[in-house]
């Protein structure tokens, strides 16, 4: 046979091979992707010969260890780590007039798989070129050297900058990405996959933007961003497969393009689903003013463990669940009139939100459990962040090694001052200011909410009520505007989350709700945002 023949030979079983080979001799991945390219490369030049050639693969073995020893030799010279040719220079290489029309086609799959071999060097790239950041960015993003970040461009830095120039002169447009971002909210448990990881690159961010406006094939979104087609093919399979490989932003559909996979509301979208609320929101915040007023009594009544609870941090605990009334109310007429039968999602996390718009509305409202910490057997902590509070903690806080949060358990009762050590002073310092404890006397006492366990259901049923006929018309006339924006907005394959756009058209009530009872004098802000507001606990002793 003729060395010609060799890209017949080239399959995913032989580069999987050449990279183990790779991989035995080299530091790292990275350093193997070099390695294995220039191997490719060396076989893509002998291609050329029409020279005979006995036996295949001990000649692909033969050319290996070469390329090996003389890969050995430039790292002791400090030499390139890279072949610094335009990548199509290998066409002259082994393409001819007179040769059969299908080595095009095999040159096209190598030199695929020599990009996939390189996603390294791929994602600096288009974090140099497309995301416009410094090789020092990319280096502090990456967690490595800025001459490591330096060399993986150095090899490509003449192709794309030709690429660039090209694809600028023949669409005449920009190469750079303009900035955009986008807000995304996330429901459930992120422990099972969160698709966000990893959305950071603006490069991701177009992507998705334009999948959303329509489903588009790979082909369609690099000559729409005037990028290099084989960038967009992995960036659409990393945004496809998400976290987990199972939920992505992103969604392949049966023809093969790409469309969106969650509730993505654009600019003009979320502003007039969210004028939808706001229109209202003189009558929303009026009621449960007086709503508040007429049931105090009832608030107060509440069988907290505190030695004292007053009024002010009760309705900072309850102030999400008073605010989602309406949009409660909203949700059911949605659900019975227009989206009757549609069962939602059963993953365990989902996303949803919109283009950055410029206004960000709402918070959190996060939860952690814990067992056997100082006499009690169970132990679950809340606490909600908004414009107005800050968060005490996330998801994932292990209360076992958190000092603060142990003193709050230990002083629901008192905690004398002179039982602490030097040590554990310091700390409840820190509580103090966190809003965890409060002193009196010589006594230390919590001062974010406690509960029993056995009282966590009822919790909420006095501000629960606020969904019982109080704002019933004023919903209808959103529950009918909304269904037409949601129908008009969201493709079909969505319609089973459409209970989350209607959560980002209710954004800005929780933030505009707390104003106006702060205006009102009814709640009290804590000062720098951060206090015993907004934190609760319930407890079971062991």
């Amino acid at each position: 046979m003729k060395k010609q023949d060799l890209l017949h030979y080239f399959d995913n079983a032989l580069l999987e091979k050449l990279y183990g080979f790779c991989y035995a001799r080299t530091k790292d991945s990275h350093e193997a992707q070099d390695l294995c390219s220039d191997i490719v490369y060396a076989l893509m030049k002998a291609a050329r010969s029409e020279e005979e050639l006995e036996s295949v693969y001990p000649f692909i073995w033969r050319v290996a260890r070469n390329v090996y020893a003389d890969f050995v030799e430039r790292k002791g010279r400090h030499a390139k780590l890279f072949w610094d040719g335009d990548a199509d220079e290998i066409l002259p290489y082994v393409s001819d007039d007179d040769e059969e029309d299908d080595t095009e086609a095999l040159l096209s799959a190598v030199y695929r798989r020599i990009a996939f071999l390189t996603k390294a060097y791929r994602e600096v790239m288009i974090l140099f070129y497309l995301d416009g950041l410094s090789t020092a960015e990319i280096a502090k993003r990456q967690s490595t050297s800025e001459t490591a970040i330096r060399q993986r461009l150095f090899s490509a830095r003449q192709k794309i900058r030709s690429e660039v120039k090209e694809m600028k002169e023949a669409y005449n447009k920009p190469i750079a990405l303009e900035n955009m971002d986008y807000v995304i909210w996330g429901t459930g448990n992120p422990g099972w996959g969160d698709p966000r990881n990893g959305f950071s690159r603006m490069f991701s961010k177009h992507v998705v933007r334009l999948c959303h406006k329509k489903p588009m094939s790979a082909a369609e979104i690099a000559e729409e961003l005037n990028v290099p087609t084989v960038y967009v093919e992995e960036e659409l399979e990393i945004l496809r497969r998400g976290d987990n490989g199972k939920y992505g932003l992103l969604r392949r559909l049966d023809n093969g393009k790409y469309a969106v996979n969650f509730i993505l509301f654009d600019r003009e979208t979320i502003e007039k689903a969210q004028a939808l609320y706001t229109e209202h929101l003189p009558m929303i915040c009026d009621t449960i003013a007086d709503y508040i007023e007429a049931h105090k009594e009832e608030y107060l009544s509440f069988p907290y463990l505190n030695k004292k609870a007053d009024l002010n941090l009760i309705l900072w605990q309850q102030i999400s669940s008073i605010a989602d009334c309406f949009s409660y109310t909203v949700k059911k007429i949605l659900q019975t009139k227009y989206f009757e039968g549609i069962e939602p999602p059963s993953r365990p996390f989902s996303v949803y939100g919109y283009i950055d718009n410029g206004k960000h509305w709402g918070g959190g409202w996060d939860g952690v459990d814990a067992k056997n910490v100082w006499g009690f057997s169970k132990i679950h902590l809340d606490n909600i962040y908004i414009t107005r509070i800050k968060a005490h903690f996330h998801c994932g806080l292990n209360v076992s090694n958190n000092v603060e949060i142990q003193l709050a358990l230990r002083a629901i009762e008192g905690l004398a001052l002179s039982s602490l050590s030097e040590d554990e002073k310091e700390y409840a310092a820190k509580a103090i200011a966190q809003g965890y404890l409060y002193r009196e006397g010589d006594m230390l006492y919590t001062k974010i909410l406690v509960s029993a366990m056995k009282d966590a259901a009822n919790i909420f049923d006095v501000s629960n009520r606020l969904t019982n006929g109080y704002f019933e018309k004023e919903a209808e006339k959103i529950a009918q505007k909304l269904a037409v924006l949601i129908k008009k907005s969201v493709p079909d394959y969505l319609l089973s989350e459409w209970r989350f756009a209607n959560n980002l058209a209710n954004m800005p009530i929780l933030d505009s709700v707390v104003e106006a009872l702060i205006e009102k004098g009814i709640l009290t802000p804590p000062e720098n945002g951060i206090g015993a507001e907004g934190c609760w606990m319930y407890v079971e002793k062991a």
